[in-house]
């Protein structure tokens, strides 16, 4: 037991010993692309002072040669060597001070070059220490510059056998290379090669092989190139030229005598456009009633036998001539619709009899609406208009009622005001509230039935001997 206690002193301080001393720290590895700024990381651990720095040297080691870079000396200063002058500096400021503490000497690189690309070494020296240093591996990538363009601005579409590079795509000046792929509707095949370039990047250049064709026009070609999982895109359209694909319209099979209105139309689908047209009679001479305008053949008259034979139209462009012919059948009388004539001819009209019937249907709906709305609009407004009418007085005399005979009912008392007179006073032969009006007049009632007195009074009716007559005597 007491061997074990006295060695376990002399264990430690011997581990101590082992892990204390002087360090350099750097990164392993750093990486930037042209053009951009990276710092080079050095740190001295000074864990046992007191240790004296009398200097620290970056320097470029590269293909096994060793290149200085800067160098920090306490009393001197710093120092950069004239190939990096204008683009590496210290980081810290003590440092380029002629700072007595050298612990930190990072450098920064600016506008990195592929020609940077190499491993630095951070030398320390010390006094007694002696020598201490870090190396760091300095990556410098190239961002590739993609372009696209087609073969040659004229591709002619060919026979199925010959295939031809249509587009290329080159991702220029890369390190380390991109790779391109294809992205397109077309059938085609991709070629690629890599060019390697003296400055150590690296060109791609992919083509797309395929056979043109008239189904090809206009048709996207892009192409993707992916650098570090970035990604850039370039596409063209192609332009491809063919000869005119030529058809005639016009003839129905249905051309009779005497029929008129009756042409042939040449259609033709092509690239460059067409530039002339021509009509041919195979049967001999045009017929004298035929006249061309430009793609189509007009036939002035009616349909005669003359008109029947083997027509004939020819595109031509710059690539080539089409061709397409037709054959016109003259009848008597009109051909029977066929039936999937008769079925269309139906089926048109029950079309345009649903088409009708839905307009009928919503103008009848909206007609509806509107007259409810009006029915609705007239109710509300006899309501509001019976409500705010004021009673009418009975200024009238025997004359004037005589004389306005048909304004009787709209002038009568109101309702309300006449069934309250006829209740107060009790004198029946009076009309009920909802009796229709009286013809004549009952001129007898008094003007206010009610007087407004302290005692209540009913009206008299007239005496005998005041003359009145019926509107039916004064006719007889």
């Amino acid at each position: 037991m007491l061997t074990v206690v006295f060695q376990f002193p002399l264990i430690a301080v011997l581990a101590i010993s082992g892990v204390s001393g002087q360090t350099v720290h750097t990164d392993r590895d750093r990486s930037g692309y042209v053009g951009t700024q990276v710092e080079l990381r050095c740190h001295f651990a000074n864990s046992k002072p007191p240790v004296k720095i009398s200097q620290v040297t970056w320097q470029k080691s590269s293909n096994g040669t060793k290149q200085n870079v800067a160098i920090a000396n306490p009393a001197l200063g710093v120092s950069v060597l004239p190939a990096f002058k204008d683009r590496v500096r210290f980081k810290n400021p003590a440092v380029r001070l002629k700072a007595t503490s050298l612990e930190d000497t990072t450098i920064v690189f600016n506008n990195l070059k592929l020609s940077d690309e190499a491993t630095y070494i951070c030398e320390y020296t010390t006094f007694p220490a002696g020598n201490r240093e870090s190396m760091v591996n300095l990556t410098v990538y190239a961002r590739p510059m993609i372009q696209m363009s087609l073969s040659t601005p004229t591709i002619v579409a060919g026979s199925k056998d010959m295939k031809m590079t249509v587009a290329t795509c080159v991702s220029a000046n890369g390190k380390p290379p991109a790779v391109i792929t294809w992205d397109t509707e077309l059938d085609g095949e991709t070629k690629t090669e890599e060019i390697r370039n003296a400055d150590g990047t690296i060109t791609v250049r992919s083509d797309y092989i395929m056979t043109p064709s008239r189904e090809a026009h206009e048709q996207r070609l892009t192409c993707i190139s992916t650098y570090n999982n970035d990604q850039q895109t370039d596409n063209v359209i192609l332009n491809i030229q063919y000869e005119p694909e030529v058809s005639i319209e016009g003839f129905d099979g249905n051309w009779y005598m005497n029929r008129e209105n009756v042409q042939l139309t040449c259609l033709a689908d092509s690239n460059p456009a067409i530039s002339t047209f021509q009509w041919r009679f195979l049967n001999g001479s045009m017929p004298s009633t035929a006249e061309q305008r430009g793609e189509t053949l007009i036939f002035k008259g009616p349909v005669t036998y003359e008109m029947a034979g083997t027509y004939t139209c020819d595109a031509t462009n710059s690539i080539g001539t089409g061709s397409a012919s037709v054959e016109v059948i003259i009848t008597d009388t009109p051909q029977p619709l066929s039936a999937a004539e008769r079925v269309m001819g139906v089926l048109g009209w029950v079309i345009a009899l649903g088409i009708i019937l839905s307009i009928a249907a919503i103008v009848f709906v909206v007609s509806r609406q509107r007259q409810k709305k009006q029915s609705e609009t007239d109710s509300n407004s006899a309501g509001s208009s019976l409500g705010r009418k004021k009673p009418s007085s009975f200024k009238k005399n025997p004359a004037d009622d005589f004389q306005n005979q048909g304004q009787i009912y709209d002038e009568l008392p109101n309702k309300a005001d006449y069934v309250s007179y006829h209740l107060a006073c009790n004198k029946d032969g009076y009309p009920e509230q909802h009796s229709p009006p009286i013809q004549p007049p009952l001129t007898f009632l008094p003007q206010h039935p009610c007087p407004q007195s302290n005692t209540f009074t009913c009206p008299t009716a007239p005496r005998p001997n005041t003359s009145y007559t019926f509107p039916k005597e004064q006719y007889v």
